[in-house]
């Protein structure tokens, strides 16, 4: 009798197992946005792309890897929005262009190299300067449009449903963000891919339509259902435009892949 017991337990365990997962597939979550008042979270950010310049027929490659620590406090929770203050700590980059290296990191600025030294005034000005923007319950941003020169909040906050979400369930966000001067219309599509206790697993792509770039995004996330937080990501990104420099009008393409945390 023991021995049968001992087989059937494994069998036991293995439905079990089966049955939980089937429950959290089907079992619905609102997600609103309720960080924890008080908390701090901080948000890791690394992007690595390439930039490809078309000059006079040639192409000219140039290699990026961006690092961001950017930290954020729930400073006022209710139930229908959020106060947040958030600030850029620190920025790390690595360039190689045409056989050059490049290097910055605000930790050591003396280890800039000296052609990036009159370029990174405006990074070090954005620097541990608290800002305060205000959500919605849905991740909406109130007032006015959000720089993302220097703040990465909106791939952590975004524009969340109203309506319960199953496994299977979409949903689509429209907005307008401004990045170094330039209003960029994106529309989003998410796709619900994994519910549990812990998280709300998501695709999603995404498309940029504007009179200078366009391009579109892919990738996956993870929603806290608590917070209505993205806790991580993985977006790759292909984006096109065009620079005029003396006279010239240059064909640009960025590929690339970003990944952000948030603890």
């Amino acid at each position: 009798m023991k021995k049968t017991i001992r087989k059937f337990t494994p069998v036991m365990l293995v439905l079990v197992a089966l049955v939980t997962l089937s429950f959290m597939a089907n079992k619905g979550v609102t997600l609103r946005l309720q960080p924890k008042q008080g908390q701090t979270y901080t948000a890791t950010s690394k992007a690595n792309a390439m930039t490809m310049i078309e000059v006079q027929g040639q192409t000219m490659n140039m290699s990026q890897l961006v690092e961001v620590r950017q930290t954020f406090n729930a400073k006022k929770v209710t139930d229908t929005q959020s106060d947040i203050e958030t600030q850029i700590e620190a920025i790390k980059m690595n360039m190689t262009q045409m056989g050059m290296k490049l290097e910055y990191d605000s930790d050591h600025p003396e280890k800039t190299s000296p052609m990036l030294a009159g370029q990174t005034k405006e990074i070090e000005e954005g620097l541990n300067k608290p800002l305060t923007v205000t959500y919605d319950a849905l991740g909406h941003h109130v007032g006015d449009t959000l720089s993302l020169n220097m703040n990465q909040l909106s791939n952590i906050i975004i524009e969340l449903p109203e309506k319960e979400l199953t496994v299977g369930s979409t949903w689509n966000s429209k907005n307008s963000q401004t990045v170094s001067n330039t209003k960029l219309n994106v529309d989003m599509e998410y796709t619900v891919t994994a519910i549990s206790k812990k998280s709300v697993d998501v695709s999603f792509t995404g498309s940029i339509d504007s009179d200078e770039v366009t391009g579109g995004y892919s990738g996956t996330a993870s929603i806290n259902p608590q917070t209505g937080l993205v806790m991580n990501s993985t977006t790759k990104s292909n984006i096109s435009m065009t620079l005029n420099e003396q006279g010239m009008s240059l064909p640009v393409t960025v590929v690339g892949t970003t990944t952000i945390e948030v603890k």
